[in-house]
């Protein structure tokens, strides 16, 4: 299988529109690839909390027609990274006081929906993200031809139940968009290759480069196998990281080394 994760520049100046058009070339030039993966809140970027609100769209927005088609004309599996979603109303319209999510969109080679993950842990510690945007409630995985996708954003890397829930799924192929700061890319490094291990599966770790609102960004997009090994890595500019991997190799590693039949806590007990 092979996966590009485009690692998008989101330096202010550009405009949304302008780089929406842009990353849907990027995306067209991925003809060939199983699947690309895009960053978290690549549109506006993910500290720009002021954009939120004003750039924020309905599920099926400008976004979301531009990725659809994107991903239908390059034929391939499309994790569009989030977008800052403003939730639609019973009547079909986006109320302009309707709460925000930061909702990742995965579509297949024909350009159709195949899920949508609004972001369950939101970074800000009582402010930002975490207070202008809603929560989600429900772990999304998506089934390829070659594996199954286990779906989470960015902070949601800190929090090793969401994605032990998303094994428990049946995910083999973690895939992890991101708008990380450079400040804290040590962890962003080292939380990627954890969840690796612990869960015996691939990491595709996806993250923005450049600078908003005044936070550089941590780039540094990574895939990791289910040993913790690092198989690719890019740099700290805006980068398209190609890998090739083997899924099946999920597979082998827990039958070699059988680590997640011996779970002992958070498993159901007969008669509980």
């Amino acid at each position: 299988m092979r996966a590009s994760l485009l690692q998008i520049d989101v330096n202010e100046g550009e405009s949304v529109e302008s780089r929406r058009r842009r990353v849907a070339g990027m995306v067209r030039d991925q003809a060939g690839v199983d699947l690309v993966v895009l960053p978290e809140l690549w549109t506006t970027g993910a500290f720009a909390y002021e954009a939120f609100a004003g750039e924020a769209e309905p599920l099926e927005g400008p976004t979301y027609e531009a990725m659809a088609e994107a991903a239908s004309e390059a034929g391939v599996w499309l994790h569009a990274g989030s977008v800052p979603e403003r939730a639609v109303s019973d009547s079909g319209s986006a109320a302009d006081d309707g709460p925000l999510y930061n909702t990742s969109l995965v579509f297949s080679p024909s350009g159709d929906l195949a899920a949508a993950y609004r972001k369950i842990h939101r970074f800000g510690f009582d402010r930002g993200e975490a207070v202008l945007m809603g929560a989600g409630d429900e772990l999304v995985t998506v089934r390829l031809p070659q594996t199954v996708l286990g779906v989470a954003t960015c902070y949601d890397l800190r929090f090793p139940e969401l994605f032990r829930g998303l094994v428990d799924a049946g995910a083999e192929t973690l895939v992890v968009p991101a708008g990380w700061p450079e400040r804290r890319r040590s962890h962003w490094t080292l939380l990627a290759r954890a969840r690796a291990v612990e869960n015996q599966a691939f990491v595709l770790a996806c993250g923005t480069a450049g600078t908003h609102a005044g936070v550089p960004q941590a780039g540094h997009s990574t895939v990791v196998d289910p040993w913790g090994e690092v198989l690719a890595e890019a740099g700290p500019g805006e980068e398209v990281l190609t890998v090739d991997f083997d899924p099946a190799t999920v597979a082998g590693t827990r039958e070699r080394f059988p680590a997640l039949k011996d779970r002992v806590l958070g498993l159901a007990r007969p008669g509980r």
